[in-house]
């Protein structure tokens, strides 16, 4: 017995349970934290506010991740810009509506990873859709529009049209924003302007879902040929087409006004753009041909 009256085997015997009982618990620690890491893994991966448009199902979440993202405007601005090499070399290049790459290679390049469109475009895809859903079925359609357009219960007009094509191109990769997503985009055009985006009567553009998906997906985004929200005020400004392929079309400014300005049914072109200007200081984004200077 030690001078404490305590035999030290006791004392040894106590540190040995005392070690055993830490390393146990520590390893039942890792155990669970392995667990909530797991747990979190399968949480994230995938994006869940795009969901596939399958004949079996529509459970699968769009899976898509890039480190660097080239998403290309279909603006006149990108006529002469000669980058298309350079949007080719980007991890995932990103395009919207039928925006063609034939014949523009030069300036737009000819890649194309990830097309968003608009329910309104849907038709426009139809026109070639062999083009679209059987030679590029390497690339990820997602498509967004209004509840009583995408509604899955047969009543759906565009959602039959996107199911329909999902049968007879088992290959492509259809996905739709949902109807939550929508309303979160909603959300966040509010937190950003202070204004209720269905009071104003206004419509979210392709161009800001193409955003909020690359913010989503993208690590580091480079857009190219979009105009900052003082562009059009400015004396000097460039006169261009609204979309580069299509040269007749009203010019790209007095479309913007035209837009700002509507009562009902029109894009907010030129606030979405002035929400842009505050995204870029928040995350990795950078504005080409035209470069921004974001103050």
């Amino acid at each position: 017995m030690d001078q404490w009256g305590s035999p030290k085997s006791c004392d040894m015997k106590s540190l040995k349970v005392f070690w055993v009982c830490l390393v146990v618990g520590g390893l039942g620690v890792m155990f669970w934290c392995g667990q909530v890491n797991r747990s979190i893994s399968l949480h994230n991966s995938g994006l869940k506010g795009y969901t596939r448009i399958k004949p079996e199902n529509m459970d699968q979440f769009l899976d898509l991740r890039c480190s660097h993202c080239a998403l290309v405007s279909s603006s006149g601005q990108m006529l002469g810009a000669g980058v298309g090499e350079e949007i080719d070399k980007t991890g995932c290049v990103i395009r919207m509506n039928n925006a063609p790459t034939r014949g523009y290679e030069r300036d737009v390049g000819k890649q194309t990873n990830v097309r968003v469109v608009s329910h309104t475009s849907v038709p426009l895809l139809l026109k070639n859709e062999k083009y679209y859903f059987q030679s590029s079925a390497d690339t990820t359609y997602v498509f967004w529009g209004p509840e009583r357009n995408m509604r899955q219960d047969g009543k759906g007009h565009i959602f039959n049209v996107l199911l329909k094509m999902a049968n007879k191109y088992p290959n492509v990769r259809i996905y739709a924003v949902t109807r939550e997503k929508i309303q979160y985009c909603d959300g966040v055009f509010q937190n950003e302007t202070g204004k209720n985006r269905m009071k104003t009567g206004a419509f979210l553009s392709t161009g800001f879902f193409t955003m909020v998906l690359a913010l989503d997906m993208c690590d580091s985004i480079y857009v190219y040929g979009m105009i900052d929200d003082n562009h059009c005020s400015r004396a000097n400004h460039s006169i261009v087409p609204y979309h580069y392929y299509e040269r007749s079309r009203i010019d790209e400014c007095r479309m913007y006004r035209i837009h700002e300005h509507t009562r009902r049914g029109g894009h907010r072109f030129i606030t979405e753009k002035a929400i842009y200007a505050k995204w870029a200081k928040r995350y990795k984004m950078e504005f080409k041909h035209p470069s921004w200077s974001h103050g």
